[in-house]
């Protein structure tokens, strides 16, 4: 090879390990991946509610079933800031080996403290109540921020130890209560003072200096494509080099393209245009077809085409799996690892997915994706129907075969070698399938 694999990972690994190892953005993937479950059965009930087809949608209006089925969205979906903020500091007071469960109460109550009330007089005298304008993905920059700084500073008064302890013999869940009881009165005091500075300021709250000044900003920058192509760059370079790619850059862009999504979620289930054409549905249905570099383009070729044992066998076994986007036994069974062959169309792959697929969006060949999030496992071409239309199913099974197309002279050669390497040592099919 013309360049040393070994000590280009040796440079590039410690920088790798503090990303993945730094325990904010651990804190912050954590969170917004335990809210995932909710928001799940939000967008599921979403589709529901809006498949386009006229009997359908007559049946459930006149049914009284489409308010119900409306609901999960406006309970999840609209609300991921609050979930978002509570698993934040949880996850991040955990890190540090703190019980996670007060401070994630702080931090919501902080939440709240900060959002901006609202006022309406009716019959019944003046009702206070908290719009969900800044509940939802417009205030998750905010939510983010609140859940590490309460995180943070719960664990610094506990390891000052200004907290009150209680005797021996009372139960664990009243020491656990007031041991609280002087953080929550520090940190609380904190965040009234920070509402009553922003409400004399021209912005009025900070939800909405974040969201002006640095939300709309960042997620304009992620949301390009230009971006976009960086993160599947990184990735998949560090992969080469034996480095979970997807992991480092996954938690950078979780906090940029969730509320891309959850834009698109909330704008489909009132029926209005979609905002935004990329997102982490964009990355799932388009980009990752078979999981890291694309994969199912090869392991389709070494199922149906090796002539060579071993990537047969590897090929046959692992297809499943591709299919559902897990192709652990492809990355390191091939290996992509370390191969200067894969390397090309490993980072390649992706990258022109990317490039077709958003392409054929802002040309409307395909419709921008809701933002549905789906959980790992849901196959190919199943993922493109649930985010509800056949042309997504269409350009997945056209992503596809370029990627059949960019993979195959690599694996030509890749066959080529290992089917020659087969026959000069007389191995036959039982002695490669551990290869």
């Amino acid at each position: 090879m013309g360049f040393n694999t070994s000590s280009i990972q040796e440079k590039v690994q410690p920088v790798v390990n503090a990303i993945q190892n730094n325990v904010y953005l651990k804190a912050v993937t954590s969170g917004l991946t335990t809210a995932l479950p909710a928001l799940i059965v939000g967008s599921m009930s979403t589709l529901l509610a809006n498949i386009p087809i006229n009997a359908y949608q007559e049946f459930i209006v006149s049914a009284g079933i489409k308010p119900f089925l409306a609901l999960p969205l406006t309970l999840t979906t609209e609300l991921i800031s609050l979930y978002a903020v509570f698993f934040i500091a949880y996850n991040l007071t955990k890190n540090f080996d703190k019980d996670g469960a007060i401070a994630g109460l702080l931090s919501l109550v902080s939440f709240l403290f900060i959002t901006p009330l609202m006022q309406e007089s009716g019959p019944a005298g003046i009702t206070t109540y908290i719009p969900t304008q800044w509940l939802g993905a417009q205030g998750l920059f905010v939510a983010i921020i609140i859940g590490l700084v309460v995180g943070r500073l719960y664990c610094f008064i506990l390891d000052k130890k200004w907290t009150i302890k209680m005797p021996d013999g009372v139960p664990p869940t009243v020491s656990q209560a007031f041991a609280g009881l002087i953080p929550g009165f520090i940190i609380l005091t904190i965040f009234i003072l920070v509402k009553a500075l922003f409400q004399a300021t021209s912005y009025g709250s900070l939800h909405q200096l974040i969201y002006s000044s640095l939300q709309v900003p960042l997620q304009g920058l992620g949301g390009t494509l230009g971006a976009l192509i960086i993160f599947m760059l990184v990735a998949h370079l560090l992969w080469v080099f034996g480095i979970h790619g997807m992991l480092v850059t996954f938690s950078l862009m979780m906090p940029l393209y969730v509320p891309l999504d959850n834009a698109n979620l909330v704008a489909y289930g009132a029926g209005q245009p979609l905002p935004n054409i990329i997102g982490l549905a964009f990355v799932v249905a388009y980009i990752l077809i078979g999981g890291s570099g694309a994969t199912l383009g090869i392991n389709i070729l070494m199922a149906f085409r090796a002539k060579s044992q071993r990537y047969k066998i590897l090929g046959r076994l692992a297809l499943p799996g591709g299919v559902c986007g897990i192709n652990e036994p492809i990355i390191f069974g091939t290996p992509v690892v370390l191969n200067p062959i894969l390397a090309i169309p490993f980072i390649l792959t992706p990258i022109v997915n990317a490039i077709i697929a958003y392409t054929a969006t802002v040309l409307n060949f395909v419709p921008r994706l809701p933002g549905v999030g789906l959980p790992l496992g849901v196959p190919v071409i199943v993922s493109g129907f649930l985010q509800g239309s056949v042309r997504i199913v269409a350009l997945q099974i056209v992503l596809i075969f370029i990627g059949i197309f960019i993979y195959y002279p690599f694996f030509v050669m890749l066959d080529k070698k290992a089917h020659k390497e087969e026959t000069d040592t007389g191995q036959g099919t039982t002695g490669q399938s551990a290869a």
